[in-house]
This record gives C-alpha cells, sequence and structure tokens, in this order.
C-alpha cells in the first residue's frame, strides 16, 4: 500500500483549515470534499484537480468540523459561533441551524443510516443527538466519570470535555474521546453509557471505527499514540507510534487495511495494520496537519483511493491511495 501525492492547493483558505470531510457521489455528481476553516468559510472541492466548487459562508467564527450524510446531498458545519449549519451540498440553502452554548459543539458525525447527527458536545460532557428529519435533539448521551477515578476532581469539569466522535459501522455503537484522554462508548438504541477504554492520557483528538469490523476502534491522541481497541470487550489490541508530536486526526482506509494519521509534527503517515507499522511519511505540510480523509468508495467509473489532507497552513493535499 502506498500514497502518491497528486495535487497540493496552498492558500485553499484565507486562514487555518480546521476540518475535511468527503461528500459522498451522488447520481449527478462525482464526490466532492468539504473543508472548514478559520475564516469562517466552508469550501466544496472537486477532484483531482482540487477545483473550487463553491464557498459557504454564514458562520461568524472559525469552522470546527465539517461532516456530510451518506446520501451525498446534505452536509453539516459547527463552529466556535456554537451554530451547526445543516445545508444543500448542491444549492448551498440552510436546512437548518442547530444552536448550542458557546463551547458545546466539536466534532460531528452523520450515522450510517442518516437518521442521526451526533455533536460531540464539548463543556457539556456530552454527545448531542439530533435526529436528521425533523432537526429536533432526540438524545444527550453524558460522559460519567471513570469508576475508582484517581485523578483530582476537577470542578469545571474540563478533563472530560468531549472533542470527537464516531459511529460504528453497524451504527449501534458511538465512540467519543475526550480531552483527559478517555474514550467513552454508548449503545445507541438504549442511550445507554457501556464503559470507557482506557490508556491515554492526553487529549484524543480523533477517533473511528473500522469500516469491516464494527467491534475495532481507531484513536489518536496528543500523547503521540495511535491505539487499537476491541471496543465491546474494553481491551486495547495494538499501539502505533511514530509521530513526533500530537495526533491531530486519523481516517480508516475504505478497504480496512490501513490508518492514515495527521500530527502538529506536520506530517501525513499511513499505517499498514497488518504490520501495525507507519510505511510512508508526507511532509508536503509545512505546518500541523488538522485534518486527513479518505474518499468513500462509490460514482461512476471511480476505482482509485483518495486521501486528503488539511492543515494550518491553509493548503489541502490530494494523494492517490492504492
Amino acid at each position: 500500500m502506498k500514497l502518491a501525492g497528486l495535487k497540493s492547493k496552498e492558500n485553499a483558505h484565507e486562514e487555518s483549515i480546521w476540518a475535511a470531510a468527503w461528500v459522498p457521489a451522488t447520481e449527478s455528481r462525482p464526490a466532492l470534499l468539504l473543508t472548514g476553516s478559520l475564516d469562517e468559510t466552508v469550501r466544496l472541492w472537486r477532484s483531482d484537480e482540487l477545483d473550487l466548487q463553491g464557498t459557504n459562508t454564514g458562520h461568524c467564527l472559525g469552522v470546527v468540523s465539517v461532516a456530510a450524510h451518506p446520501s451525498g446531498v446534505i452536509a453539516a458545519s459547527a463552529s466556535l459561533d456554537s451554530f451547526v449549519r445543516v445545508f444543500d451540498v448542491d444549492t448551498n440553502a440552510t436546512i437548518s441551524s442547530l444552536e448550542a452554548p458557546p463551547s458545546e459543539v466539536w466534532q460531528m458525525q452523520f450515522d450510517p443510516k442518516g437518521t442521526i447527527l451526533a455533536v460531540a458536545g464539548g463543556g457539556s460532557l456530552s454527545v448531542k443527538l439530533w435526529d436528521t428529519a425533523t432537526w429536533k435533539l432526540v438524545a444527550t448521551l453524558s460522559v460519567p466519570r471513570p469508576e475508582g477515578s484517581n485523578k483530582p476532581a476537577d470542578r469545571s469539569g474540563s478533563s472530560k470535555f468531549v472533542l470527537s466522535v464516531a459511529w460504528s459501522p453497524d451504527g449501534k455503537r458511538l465512540a467519543c474521546g475526550s480531552m483527559d484522554g478517555t474514550i467513552s462508548i454508548f449503545d445507541v438504541a438504549r442511550a445507554k453509557f457501556l464503559h470507557h477504554l482506557e490508556g491515554h492520557f492526553m487529549p484524543v483528538r480523533s477517533l473511528a471505527y473500522s469500516p469491516i469490523d464494527s467491534r475495532v476502534l481507531f484513536t489518536a491522541s496528543d500523547d503521540t499514540h495511535i491505539h487499537i481497541y476491541d471496543a465491546e470487550g474494553k481491551s486495547m489490541i495494538g499501539a502505533m507510534s511514530g509521530h513526533a508530536s500530537w495526533v491531530l486526526s486519523l481516517d480508516v482506509s475504505p478497504d480496512g487495511a490501513a490508518v492514515a494519521s495527521g500530527s502538529s509534527d506536520r506530517t501525513v503517515r499511513l499505517w499498514d495494520l497488518n504490520m501495525r507499522a507507519a510505511v510512508q511519511t508526507m511532509s508536503n505540510h509545512t505546518d500541523q496537519v488538522w485534518g486527513v480523509a479518505f474518499r468513500p468508495p462509490g460514482g461512476t467509473g471511480v476505482r482509485a483511493g483518495r486521501l486528503a489532507s488539511v492543515s494550518d497552513d491553509k493548503s489541502i493535499s490530494l494523494y492517490d491511495y492504492s
């Protein structure tokens, strides 16, 4: 497996790019890359040339997360202005505007069926679930303190600040990562906390389930490590090290064979999951890499794998994955 650089877009935004996600292909158009920036905009890009398809305004502070519905028709952007804007990908019409108190909107992801949008709730120490038919809040999954936690009591609760969220491929489980390194697993149907996964001691800013095994969860942390958990059995089944600094983002390839990660060491790494080792390091970026995203399979005549990365250096890099 390998990555080959295809295209880099310098100054893709006017400020740091904090988030990236692929909008799946529809019958009428191929997949698009969605990026969100400190410059308060969301942009859509056509692959493989990284031609600008559109710029969405509407937030009044930086965009911290973007997510696309599995249908490819709608997407969402979350901002430090405490709004989540849900919009039509092709027309940019606003479908809904979800409001939350300040510092309570972080990473978000649609469930595999597209019926729920999960939003990591930051300082609310919870994950909020929004129904995508009505855009009403349907559940709040609260993160409890780990049992027997000997960590000093933090009255502000900032250690449990919820940064990241991921759905299992069967949609039955939701994982979230917190500022103190704790990962919480929820049974979504029962809106019930199941257990914590331990092993990280610094913020977990990104996590993703394997697309081919809904028990396997990959997590990225400021402690420089990527962990592999059996999320049902509560056990860590592997760890991968190599980044020189915080691991800010990760994604799993659609074939489930590789993980890509982005770090504040300015590199993107490709990890072979059979070897549990980095097989490639890409140094296209000149500043920390906030987002990496594999393009989902699908679209007319699209066979090739693609990975995108975005950075504080305001650029997007696109790679062939084979």
